[in-house]
C-alpha cells in the first residue's frame, strides 16, 4: 500500500491520501481520500482493470458461459458459476431436480464458509493482529493501532494477539477442508465444473456424503469455538470502529441458497432497506450509470442490465473508474454480509448472543437488534461471522435433505432464442449475471457483481459509491498511518 500527501496536514488544510493499490482485498483498487481536521472528508474509489468478459462470451454457446465466468475473481468463481447456471436454467426453460438443487447448496455453502474464513483471518485481521517480523505481516505502518498498542497491560496485550494469530494460522488448514467440500460435489476447485445447467453432474454417493459431513464437523467446531469468540473480543478492544464508517444505510439482497425447486424461498431472504424501510425486491429498478465510468452508452441515463452495453473508453473526459455505478430506484446501496443479515434478519448464534451481553451489556436475539452499531466497521465484521455460522447451520439440514443417487440433473435444450438472469448473493454481495440467446448463441451477457455495487464511482446524480460515502467521517488522526481507511475498505470486501 502506498500513500502520499498534499500538503502536509496543518490545522484547517484538506490533505489529499492516494493509496494505490489497496492491499489484502480481492482484486484491483486504488482509493484517494481527501482528510480535513482529521477526518474523511470526500472520497473516491477507481477500479483500474478492464474486465472484458461480456466481450469475450458473444457468440459462444451458452454453456460455456458458467465456466469463462469463474475467470473474473480468484475468490468468487463458485459464485459466477451459480449465477451463470442460474441464467442458463431460466433460459433454457429448466427446472433443476430437487437432489441437484441441494447439491448446489452444498456446494455453494462450503464456498461460502472458505470465504468468509479468508476474508477475515488472512485479509482483514492483519488491521488488528501483530504477526511475526515477516511477510505476510510486514510491511505495516510505524503507528499500526494493533491490540499490541490498544492493550496497556502487556501480559494480557500478548496473550490476545496470541489468540488471534494461531488462529490465523489455524485458519488456512480450514480453508483447505472448505475447498475440499467444494470439490467434493463441484469438481474441482477453484473452478468448479460440477455445475452446469439444468443441475450438477455429481451423483451424491452415501459414502460422499459422510465424507463431506466429517469435514464440515470440523470446518463449523473451528467457526463456533474460534471465529465467533475471536471476532467478539476484537470488537470489545475496538469498540470506537462500532461507530465507524456508517455509509448511507441503504442495502440490497438477491437472496441466496433456494430452499423450494421453484425458487420462491431461499435461505437469506431477497429485499432492499432503503431510507429506513424494507421493501420487497423488484429486479426492474436496477438501472447502471457511466457518468464518471470509462464507459460510453448510445444513449444518455442508466441502463438496465437486461439492455446493458459495455463499451470501453479509455479516454474519457471526467471518468475515474472501469467500475460502473449500478443504483437501485437511482439510490446508492451496500451489498454484501451487513446487507443480507439486516435484510435476512435471523436470530444470532448462541456464542454471539453470550458474549454481546457479557462483553457489551447488549440483549440481541436477532441481527437487527445490534442496531447501528451493524452499520459500521466492525458491525460489518461481526454480520461475516454470523453468516458463516448462519450458512453452516443451513448445511447441516441440506446434508439430512441430500439423497444418495438421487439424480441431479435434468437436461435442457438450448432455445433459438430466449434471455435469463441469475439472482444470487457471492459471499461479497449481490449478483447477477444476464444471458440473452439468439441464433443458439450468447447475444449479450452482463454481469453486475458485488464490487460494482460497493466500489463504484459518482453516479450521474453525483451521487458517492457506497465505500466512498462510508469513508466519509473516518477518523484519521495522523495522515501518514491511514489505519482505518484501510479498515473500512477491508471490512467491505471488495
Amino acid at each position: 500500500m502506498s500513500q502520499a500527501t498534499t500538503p502536509h496536514g496543518g490545522a484547517g488544510d484538506t490533505v489529499r491520501i492516494p493509496i494505490d493499490p489497496v492491499t489484502r482485498i480481492e482484486g484491483h483498487l486504488k482509493v484517494e481520500v481527501e482528510v480535513k481536521d482529521g477526518v474523511v472528508v470526500d472520497a473516491r474509489c477507481y477500479g483500474g482493470m478492464f474486465r472484458g468478459f461480456e466481450q469475450i462470451l458473444r457468440g459462444r454457446d451458452p454453456r460455456d458461459s458458467s465456466q469463462i465466468v469463474q475467470r473474473i475473481c480468484g475468490v468468487c468463481p463458485t459464485a459466477h458459476c451459480t449465477a451463470s447456471v442460474m441464467a442458463q436454467d431460466a433460459a433454457f426453460g429448466v427446472k433443476t431436480p430437487t437432489n441437484g438443487r441441494i447439491v448446489r447448496n452444498l456446494i455453494f455453502g462450503a464456498n461460502y464458509l472458505q470465504s468468509h474464513i479468508l476474508h477475515f483471518y488472512h485479509l482483514a485481521a492483519l488491521d488488528y493482529v501483530k504477526g511475526p517480523d515477516v511477510a505476510p505481516f510486514v510491511p505495516r505502518y510505524t503507528n499500526a493501532d494493533l491490540i499490541t498498542d490498544r492493550i496497556k497491560d502487556k501480559t494480557k496485550a500478548d496473550s490476545t494477539n496470541k489468540y488471534g494469530l494461531d488462529q490465523y494460522l489455524k485458519a488456512l488448514e480450514v480453508r483447505r477442508i472448505c475447498h475440499e467440500m467444494v470439490a467434493m460435489f463441484g469438481g474441482r476447485m477453484p473452478h468448479v465444473q460440477g455445475m452446469v445447467g439444468g443441475g450438477t453432474t455429481q451423483i451424491p454417493t452415501a459414502e460422499r456424503i459422510a465424507d463431506y459431513a466429517a469435514r464440515f464437523k470440523e470446518v463449523l467446531k473451528f467457526v463456533t469455538d474460534e471465529y465467533l469468540p475471536l471476532i467478539y473480543t476484537l470488537g470489545s478492544v475496538y469498540t470506537d470502529l462500532f461507530a465507524t464508517g456508517v455509509g448511507y444505510k441503504n442495502v440490497i439482497s438477491f437472496g441466496v441458497f433456494p430452499l423450494d425447486d421453484d425458487g420462491k424461498t431461499s435461505l437469506h431472504k431477497p429485499g432492499v432497506y432503503i431510507d429506513g424501510k424494507d421493501e420487497p425486491f423488484d429486479p426492474k429498478l436496477i438501472k447502471e450509470y457511466v457518468k464518471y465510468s470509462f464507459f460510453d452508452y448510445s444513449k444518455p441515463g442508466g441502463l438496465h442490465y437486461s439492455e446493458g452495453e459495455t463499451n470501453p473508453n479509455p479516454d474519457k473526459a471526467g471518468a475515474y473508474s472501469f467500475v460502473k455505478a449500478p443504483r437501485y430506484k437511482d439510490k446508492p446501496c451496500e451489498a454484501g454480509p451487513l446487507a443480507r443479515m439486516w435484510i435476512t434478519n435471523p436470530a444470532i448464534s448462541p456464542v454471539g448472543q453470550k458474549l454481546l451481553k457479557e462483553l457489551y451489556g447488549i440483549e440481541a436475539k436477532n441481527f437487527r437488534d445490534l442496531g447501528d452499531k451493524a452499520f459500521s466497521i466492525m458491525g460489518r465484521h461481526v454480520a461475516r461471522a454470523e453468516e458463516t455460522y448462519f450458512v453452516a447451520q443451513a448445511i447441516e439440514k441440506w446434508l439430512k435433505e441430500v439423497k444418495p443417487e438421487a439424480e441431479t440433473y435434468a437436461k435442457p435444450e438450448i432455445p433459438d432464442s430466449a434471455e435469463g438472469t441469475g439472482f444470487t448473493e457471492a459471499p461479497r454481495g449481490s449478483l447477477l449475471h444476464y444471458l440473452k440467446i439468439k441464433d443458439k448463441k450468447i447475444d449479450n451477457y452482463q454481469v453486475v457483481s458485488a464490487t460494482l455495487w460497493n466500489c463504484n464511482p459518482r453516479d450521474d446524480m453525483g451521487q458517492r459509491g457506497p465505500v466512498e460515502q462510508a469513508l466519509i467521517g473516518v477518523p484519521v488522526p495522523d495522515i501518514k498511518n491511514p489505519v482505518n481507511v484501510g479498515r473500512l475498505i477491508r471490512a467491505f470486501d471488495p
